[in-house]
């Protein structure tokens, strides 16, 4: 865990001070508080997210296959942020379209999920929500006006920190930080989950609890990250089969170091996004594609007993 901290310290100096001039000119002074660390703040605290929630998901769900997206709140928050472009909504209400885009996927899901805590039942709900709300939001991409409107919904989709100031990230950050701390609390309950149901619910654990708050917290923090980034894949899938093996394989451990792994992965991504030499700055969501599908068939060849040893 020292060492990923200090990762995120060297790898945050790099993404402020790189190419800066002088650190004491106006000028600098200005890209590096009002451009620079709004946009390293976000890289942070939405990398920690989704490395947080696709670890507390797959230990939930018992399956080295679940990421947050699996449950909709992304598609749902793209969806009705999708309908603020389409609408003209200002730049500010924009991510609050997403963010009832969340809440909207929060009800549903809880609805869909029942009173029994039933882990398939959750993935079915949520696989449900996801497929209608990629329809939906297809649906509105084909009605677009004109061409600039679809590349503008286009780009975001495609997820980006281009352009983000203190406003998206006073927005989020609330969100954020409880979606955050409801599912740190849920360490203990996932270990014992991981003996099985049974087990679990004869040591105390109330598994309807449990998954009311993973879901309240998943749509939370997923929901406000996306609702000012936009989708930004294989962040919650990828990282915590990394950090797997550091945590001994506890699902309670597995938690913070996901989160700090996804962040320090998030954050080394929005930095490579800028160095790159391309006409247009690619989009953050592309880069941790490229990054994260190669890297992740590579741990499944090389970790495939661990991780049937793992989850069966």
């Amino acid at each position: 865990m020292i060492r990923l901290i200090a990762l995120t310290l060297i790898l945050t100096m790099t993404a402020l001070m790189m190419q800066l001039p002088d650190f004491w000119d106006p000028i600098s002074q200005l890209i590096l508080w009002d451009i620079r660390l709004p946009r390293v703040m976000l890289a942070l605290c939405i990398g920690f997210t989704l490395g947080l929630s696709g670890a507390a998901l797959q230990g939930y769900m018992r399956n080295p296959l679940a990421e947050p997206a699996l449950l909709g709140v992304s598609a749902s928050a793209s969806f009705t942020t999708v309908l603020g472009f389409y609408f003209g909504l200002s730049s500010f209400l924009i991510p609050l379209a997403g963010l009832s885009g969340a809440g909207i996927s929060l009800l549903l899901l809880l609805l869909g999920s029942g009173k029994q805590a039933n882990p398939m039942t959750l993935l079915l709900t949520g696989l449900c929500i996801n497929i209608l709300a990629v329809a939906a939001t297809s649906l509105f991409l084909n009605l677009a006006p004109n061409p600039f409107a679809s590349f503008e919904i286009t780009f975001w989709l495609l997820g980006s920190l281009v352009d983000r100031t203190w406003d998206h990230f006073l927005l989020a950050i609330p969100f954020i930080l409880v979606g955050c701390c409801l599912l740190l609390s849920l360490g203990r309950d996932l270990h014992a989950l991981s003996l099985g149901v049974d087990e679990a619910s004869s040591l105390g654990i109330n598994t309807h609890h449990l998954q009311t708050k993973l879901i309240a917290g998943l749509a939370l923090a997923v929901g406000a990250s996306v609702s000012v980034a936009g989708n930004i894949g294989f962040v919650g899938l990828l990282v915590p089969h990394m950090m797997r093996p550091l945590a001994k394989h506890r699902p309670d451990r597995l938690l913070i170091l996901s989160g700090l792994c996804g962040a320090n992965l998030t954050l080394a991504a929005d930095l490579l996004v800028r160095l790159l030499p391309t006409r247009t700055e690619l989009s953050l969501g592309v880069v941790t594609g490229l990054i994260g599908a190669p890297f992740f068939i590579w741990l499944l060849v090389h970790w495939h007993g661990r991780l049937k040893e793992t989850f069966s």
